[in-house]
């Protein structure tokens, strides 16, 4: 959730001082947008406690439930500016929206993976590499920092928080190109929770780069965030009031069922006396016995009752039929 700060806020430094500089009307603005979260969040929480989808979606909830429970502590520390207060559970706040940011995302790729269970299971492992790899680079950024404002834990909070950011707008687009091939409406609950996290993540990285840049104020950064977040929420809000429609079962999920039997087949290849390799040999044993093919055709005709009933170059075809009768 976007919280008020300064113009090394985007640095990922906390306030010096809490109050921040600005008109009477702009501060108005700021404590209107930053209010209206828990509101926001607290009207999603119980729609989805109503409707059972805290059930489906629990990383979810657990983000909306924590959010909301987090501006209860930080809001007062920050009116009283108690900076102490607002140091610490910013930061704390950082590293739990971080986390479960990352869990929501795989959350959602397993709700629209549901119908595909071996494509659900190589992202589920994609996802730990993914988390092993931020883990990685947060803590290589975190030692190799040498910058004087920001300690080493501050600065892995902001890596590992940046990936999330970066790894949510990729799922956002992942929906955006497969959602038919994966029968997924644009309607449905997944979709939406993701596509409000997308947006935000968009946005926030887009705010930071022009921050870095010089094109934007801090001020004006951070009106533009806390409205963009209040945009994701309504988003949510909106998606866990509509009913989500019935995956589509159309004939553009033929390819991702090829690509599902395809990694089911790898993980459990086929048994040696299965059909395919006995039609092979069977071939083989032919080819290998052209010769004898040759001395049969220049012998006595049979008819056609002996033909189909005595062995073929030593090869029993009734033997073979009775087989594949019983593999079928």
């Amino acid at each position: 959730m976007p919280r008020p700060i300064s113009g090394r806020l985007w640095a990922a430094v906390p306030i010096a001082k809490v109050a921040l500089p600005m008109s009477e009307k702009t501060r108005i603005l700021f404590y209107a947008l930053w209010i209206a979260h828990p509101v926001l969040q607290t009207v999603v929480a119980i729609v989805m406690l109503r409707r059972g989808l805290h059930r489906r979606f629990k990383f979810f909830f657990a983000y909306i439930a924590t959010q909301a429970l987090i501006f209860s502590l930080i809001f007062p520390s920050y009116l009283r500016h108690n900076y102490w207060a607002y140091f610490y559970l910013y930061w704390f706040s950082q590293a739990v929206s971080a986390v479960l940011g990352f869990q929501v995302i795989h959350e959602v790729f397993l709700d629209v993976f549901r119908p595909f269970h071996t494509l659900r299971d190589l992202g589920t492992v994609l996802f730990r590499w993914a988390s092993l790899v931020m883990i990685m680079a947060a803590g290589v950024v975190a030692v190799s920092s040498d910058s004087k404002e920001i300690v080493p834990w501050m600065q892995a909070i902001i890596t590992t928080q940046r990936c999330v950011r970066i790894v949510q707008v990729g799922i956002v687009l992942l929906l955006l190109i497969f959602a038919r091939y994966l029968g997924v409406s644009r309607k449905q609950q997944s979709f939406g929770i993701a596509l409000g996290f997308g947006s935000f993540a968009l946005v926030e990285l887009a705010l930071l780069a022009s921050w870095v840049g010089g094109h934007l104020g801090s001020t004006a950064a951070n009106l533009v965030n806390m409205s963009v977040y209040n945009a994701s929420l309504c988003i949510w809000m909106g998606y866990v009031l509509v009913k989500s429609p019935v995956r589509e079962g159309s004939g553009s999920l033929l390819q991702t069922q090829r690509w599902e039997q395809s990694l089911t087949d790898i993980q459990h290849p086929l048994p040696e006396e299965s059909l395919i390799p006995m039609f092979e040999g069977m071939v083989d044993r032919a080819l290998s016995r052209t010769p004898s093919a040759r001395s049969l055709a220049v012998g006595p005709a049979r008819s056609k009752a002996e033909s189909d009933a005595a062995p073929v170059h030593g090869f029993d075809l009734s033997g073979l039929l009775a087989k594949v009768v019983s593999k079928i």
